[in-house]
């Protein structure tokens, strides 16, 4: 069954919010964290309630509004979303909250906006929408999960439109963290030369993405999701060869049907190893582009990676910043999308034109 991407919206580390004409400028970012460019939130949302929000959530929140109103309705028959981190700065908060007070009850708001459901839940509020509500929240596949419950409660025909997004969000203190356990490059370097590189880690980032949903077509669907699949730690590169083979398999192409591959590079030798390894020989011959440079590393980094091939089936055209091969046909009827995250986590989404 195939389900059409009505309207989507991200904000992110490229000016990408409400952006008619699609990464016509790249940002560049040089200290190892790319930080997303907010638009003014006053246009968005009550004045009177962004104050009591954090930063993940006016960004997911804006980007919820903006791709309803874009799809020109005011609520969802459904929301889902998918983040592994959650509300880290008001987690940082209630944390920090508990030290300075010596463990003595403290006001429980920050910890109560913490939870990974908030985002979902002030979306709902505020769309009064008071339907089906679920979060996931599976590390580097909680974007890939969302997805799929989203696809199957369209394919119950019980649910016309879903709203579906993947967010997550940098904070000083989240950044400290990971960089200690290794995952960023050590040394400042510009996101423009992310993979000229040739080092250890890689580069932070952030965003929330939203997209609206339907099991049927209209006239200015962006793409067609045909399939979404994630599988959990490989043991080797032949098993993820076997998988994809098996993903493609299951929805009657062949590799060379693919007009062109959306790659998780992200300049970590190890982990570009991969894919490497694999455009030698399963996605050999096959157009490829990064985007990882675009928005950094995250666990939800495939919601950017599905917007940008949305808007790449819709304009039928590859951005020049994305710095791309030649396309051998005339019409990009198919894209797919391939990320692991730490090599823990891989998935697969199959985008093409309605």
């Amino acid at each position: 069954m195939k389900t059409y991407i009505r309207s989507a919206i991200t904000i992110s580390p490229q000016k990408t919010f409400n952006n008619p004409l699609f990464l016509n400028e790249l940002a560049e970012y040089n200290e190892g964290r790319l930080t997303s460019i907010e638009p003014d939130y006053n246009e968005a949302i009550d004045p009177r309630l962004i104050r009591r929000m954090s930063r993940i959530i006016k960004m997911s929140v804006a980007s919820a509004l903006a791709c309803l109103k874009d799809a020109e309705i005011t609520s969802s028959d459904a929301i889902v979303t998918g983040t592994a981190y959650g509300c880290l700065e008001d987690t940082g908060i209630f944390l920090t909250n508990m030290v300075q007070q010596d463990e003595e009850p403290v006001t429980p708001v920050a910890f109560v906006q913490s939870t990974h459901n908030t985002i979902g839940a002030q979306v709902a509020l505020l769309i009064k929408c008071n339907r089906y509500n679920n979060t996931f929240v599976s590390g580097g596949a909680s974007f890939e999960n969302a997805l799929l419950d989203a696809i199957m409660l369209l394919a119950e025909n019980n649910t016309a439109n879903v709203l579906v997004g993947g967010m997550d969000e940098i904070t000083d203190m989240s950044h400290t963290v990971l960089s200690r356990m290794g995952l960023y490059k050590r040394q400042p370097v510009s996101n423009l030369n992310l993979f000229n590189t040739n080092s250890k880690g890689t580069i932070n980032g952030e965003g929330a993405a939203f997209f609206l949903l339907q099991n049927t077509s209209s006239p200015n669907d962006l793409a067609c999701i045909d399939a979404v699949s994630t599988f959990y730690k490989p043991h080797d590169t032949a098993e993820i060869e076997q998988f994809i083979g098996s993903f493609l398999k299951g929805q009657a192409i062949d590799y060379r049907d693919i007009d062109l591959l959306i790659i998780g590079n992200n300049g970590d030798l190890k982990n570009d190893e991969i894919y490497a390894q694999l455009q030698q020989s399963v996605f050999n011959g096959i157009s490829s582009v990064n985007y990882k440079h675009l928005c950094g590393e995250y666990p939800t980094s495939t919601a950017f990676a599905t917007w940008l091939g949305a808007n790449i089936i819709k304009a039928n055209n590859v951005p020049a910043v994305l710095d791309h091969q030649e396309i051998p046909k005339n019409k990009i009827n198919k894209v797919l999308i391939y990320n692991h995250y730490q090599n823990i986590y891989h998935s697969l989404i199959l985008l093409s034109s309605c």
